[in-house]
Formats: structure tokens, sequence, C-alpha cells
């Protein structure tokens, strides 16, 4: 059964990132699987706090333009551009696959490599490098900037020469189910034009929770 948990109230103050492990961890106690939406990609950390609780260490598809494996950014550990960093470091995941990377830099790719990280870019994927199989608990977080602007381009950090819907959708639809988890994030209102990303958001979404739902 899909059921809507409904909205967290958070602050904007560090405060918030507790509110979101336990708003999450009430709806694991309740015998669901959470689909957390909206926020930017700081929210996952917390997210993996629960599902962590809950599940141990998971394996993480991650879809997005950027890796989010800055060990700080402006000064920041809990940034948005940092949550990967936090997860590998805390153990809430054995593996990590990201997909659609094209914004690599020196200190990301020495992280990736600390931490074992399978980076599939967007030169890799248009040679047709793909994830090998996933197996255990699987987590998967969808950065709607991963997605090509010409798709998405409600995001506040727009990258040309992303995914397209259609190869989003396919790599949701290949992985195993039922998820303990996912996430779709970095949705801007304010940038959309004419509700495109919104109806991405959802297709994904609606999938998603098809593959949570087994």
């Amino acid at each position: 059964m899909l059921a809507d948990a409904g909205d967290l109230a958070l602050p904007e103050t560090p405060e918030a990132a507790a509110l979101i492990t336990a708003g999450v961890g009430r709806v694991i106690a309740a015998g669901q699987r959470p689909l957390a939406l909206g926020g930017d990609h700081s929210v996952t950390f917390p997210v993996l706090r629960a599902i962590h609780a809950a599940f141990g260490p998971v394996t993480i598809l991650h879809v997005d333009a950027h890796s989010d494996l800055y060990h700080e950014f402006e000064g920041d550990p809990f940034s948005h551009a940092c949550p990967f960093a936090r997860i590998m470091e805390a153990g809430l995941a054995s593996r990590l696959v990201q997909v659609g990377i094209r914004t690599l830099n020196a200190h990301q790719r020495a992280q990736a490599a600390r931490f074992g990280v399978e980076v599939i870019d967007m030169r890799a994927w248009a040679a047709g490098a793909r994830p090998a199989p996933l197996h255990g608990p699987v987590y998967c977080s969808i950065d709607l900037d991963g997605l090509d602007p010409a798709h998405a381009p409600g995001v506040s950090h727009r990258e040309p020469g992303g995914l397209t819907v259609r190869e989003v959708l396919t790599v949701v639809q290949a992985l195993p189910s039922p998820l303990v988890g996912a996430d779709v994030v970095e949705y801007n209102p304010d940038v959309d034009l004419g509700g495109v990303t919104a109806h991405v958001g959802a297709k994904i979404a609606s999938e998603l929770a098809g593959q949570m739902l087994g």
C-alpha cells in the first residue's frame, strides 16, 4: 500500500537533520518504507541514518550530475554537496554506485577513490557502461539534475549533457525489488518551465514506489 506520511516541518537550522531521521524512523517503525520527496541533497544523510538503523549498511544507487562527495563545501560539512562523504564515513553504505556524474574535480575523484565509489560518469555511460548487479538492501537517491536540463530544467544547478528521462526510468526499473527506501531531491519550482520537471519527478517517484512495493 502507498500512503502519504505528510510533510515534516523543518527549521532552517542544523536541528532539521535530527528531525528528518526521526520522521523517517517513524515511517519504518510503522512497517512502511520511506520515499522522501523534495529538499536539497543534504537530506539524504539523515534519511540514511534511519535506514541504517533498521536495515544495516545498504547498497546505494545515486543518480546525479554531481558526486556530492566534498569533505566540506563553503565551510559546511553537511552541505548539499557533501552527503555521500558523510554517508560513507559513517558506514551507512556497503556500496555506492553513482550514475550520470559530469562535474568531478580532483578532490572529488580522490574522495571517490578513498571510499571505493563506483562512478559511471556520462562519458562512460555514453560508451555503454552500466552498473553491475546490485544486491542486498538497496536504496536509490535521484537528484533531478542528473537528467539533462532539456528534460528537467527545474533545478538549481543545471549541467548539460545528462541522462534522458527514459534512461533514468530504465535504471530505476532494473533495480532489485523491493527497495528499502528512496528519495527524489533538488526540484526547484521557481525555475521550472511549464511544470515539466514536476511531471518528470512525479513519474520517477511513481516508478520508485513500484520498485519499493515489489
